[in-house]
């Protein structure tokens, strides 16, 4: 967990308390506005400082530690997977979720895979395999990455997606299922505030596509690596990213040419399944 989901966080456990931020404040020992740049990740929190909001909150000792311990690994601004799979994979939805819910406008790029708000659930299940993870807690996993996909219907948000031709060729699931995945794709990108680029084969390219990352209202970036999740916060370094993501999406496929693409992708993948 990072310091904008640790800090999202917080604020959602406070606000399903019910308690006003300046009462929390005051029990907690900060002031308003420490609290308020603690909320907005605009400050990283101690452990201690997480432990004073989670008693002025009234949490359970159980919901404490491990936001304690959260808050220990995020100082860093990595949280290694397996400290995420510990804590609760499905935790990390959950805090990603109250990210998602406060802000305007994301740009993310992946060449990898298809991006997690626009996975079907038989896509979801397959990546997720990957983690050894309990039945309940894939479970849990799922579920909490469909809830998250309600942000999509939220038209007073920008949402704009890069991803790499690979990406929809990639075999995660059988070919009906990866035709139903670009089938998702193909009726997302007709939202109005949603706009997904596909960045094709044929085209020379000046750039690399490195890996995975996700920009959130110009403020933060967050990079997925092999091991962790990095959080990028300085607004130069944040800005390379910016740079990347509209580097490519100047050289990527959008609309129909975009949903052409897909589609013949998509049925490349349907005539397979019928000749198997």
């Amino acid at each position: 967990m990072n310091r904008a989901q640790l800090g999202a966080a917080l604020r959602a456990l406070r606000v399903a308390s019910g308690k006003e931020a300046k009462a929390v404040a005051r029990s907690a020992l900060m002031s308003p506005s420490k609290l308020s740049k603690i909320e907005n990740a605009k400050l990283a929190a101690s452990a201690t400082d997480v432990e004073r909001i989670l008693t002025a909150i009234g949490v359970s000792d159980e919901v404490k530690a491990e936001y304690t311990e959260a808050a220990r690994a995020s100082a860093t601004e990595a949280t290694a997977w397996r400290l995420l799979k510990r804590i609760g994979v499905h935790k990390g939805q959950q805090a990603t979720k109250a990210l998602e819910a406060q802000m305007s406008t994301l740009r993310l790029f992946q060449p990898a895979l298809v991006p997690g708000l626009l996975q079907t659930p038989e896509y979801i299940r397959a990546v997720l395999q990957r983690h050894n993870l309990s039945e309940d807690s894939l479970s849990r996993t799922i579920n909490g990455r469909l809830e998250r996909q309600a942000v999509l219907y939220d038209n007073a948000k920008s949402l704009r997606f890069i991803i790499t031709e690979p990406v929809l060729r990639w075999r995660i699931v059988p070919p009906q299922m990866m035709a139903a995945q670009l089938d998702r794709i193909v009726s997302i990108s007709r939202l109005s505030h949603v706009d997904i680029y596909v960045v094709p084969l044929r085209i020379q390219q000046r750039d690399i596509a490195n890996h995975a990352f996700v920009i959130r209202d110009d403020r933060m970036a967050t990079v997925e690596t092999v091991h962790a999740e990095v959080v990028v916060t300085d607004p130069r370094d944040v800005g390379l990213y910016v740079e990347k993501f509209e580097g490519f999406e100047r050289v990527a496929l959008s609309g129909d040419h975009m949903r052409g693409l897909v589609e013949g992708i998509r049925d490349d993948f349907l005539r397979e399944q019928e000749t198997g």
